[in-house]
């Protein structure tokens, strides 16, 4: 199974005056996940096709950055 965000661990040098990230995560788009576009996927209608930015349902991403996400209590 395929997950949108994914994360990894930077390095953190001793000698770094700043606290260190320990972890970074970053969202992948939907559509690297499919080889091919399937015919009849379900679509927006027009004006919610405008401001999600995408025809196809299935590729829609909401995209939180991590503040967002925090303040949505990880609602994904």
């Amino acid at each position: 199974m395929n997950t949108h965000f994914k994360s990894y661990y930077p390095y953190a040098s001793p000698f770094d005056p700043c606290q260190p990230v320990t972890e970074k995560t970053y969202s992948t788009p939907p559509h690297l996940y499919m080889s091919f576009q399937p015919p009849n996927l379900p679509q927006f209608s027009p004006l919610e096709a405008l401001k999600a930015g995408t025809l196809w349902k299935d590729f829609y991403d909401p995209w939180y950055n991590s503040f967002e996400k925090a303040k949505r209590g990880g609602e994904i």
